[in-house]
């Protein structure tokens, strides 16, 4: 499931500090959300789709490691993030 070019540049404009940061954490933990959001979406659909689940898993603990970072870095980035992606934490 791979994100189109139109939806990761709105995502990078959007979150991060310019057109060109696709590299922040922020960044990245937008697109793996909107990412984790298509596949959970896909796996209604097709619940025996076992590779599916497990690139959904490896997505979700990579967003968790970036959320891990950007906690220990910079708290009020982490909390405006996670309020306009509508994560629980």
């Amino acid at each position: 499931m791979a994100i189109s070019k139109v939806k990761k540049a709105e995502l990078v404009k959007k979150f991060g500090k310019n057109e060109k940061d696709t590299g922040s954490a922020e960044v990245q933990v937008a697109i793996l959300t909107h990412s984790i959001k298509e596949l959970t979406e896909h796996l209604k659909a097709n619940h025996k789709d076992h590779v599916a689940r497990r690139s959904l898993l490896i997505l979700v603990g990579k967003r968790k490691s970036l959320l891990s970072y950007l906690e220990s870095k910079d708290r009020d980035a982490y909390v405006k993030l996670i309020a306009e992606l509508g994560l629980r934490k």
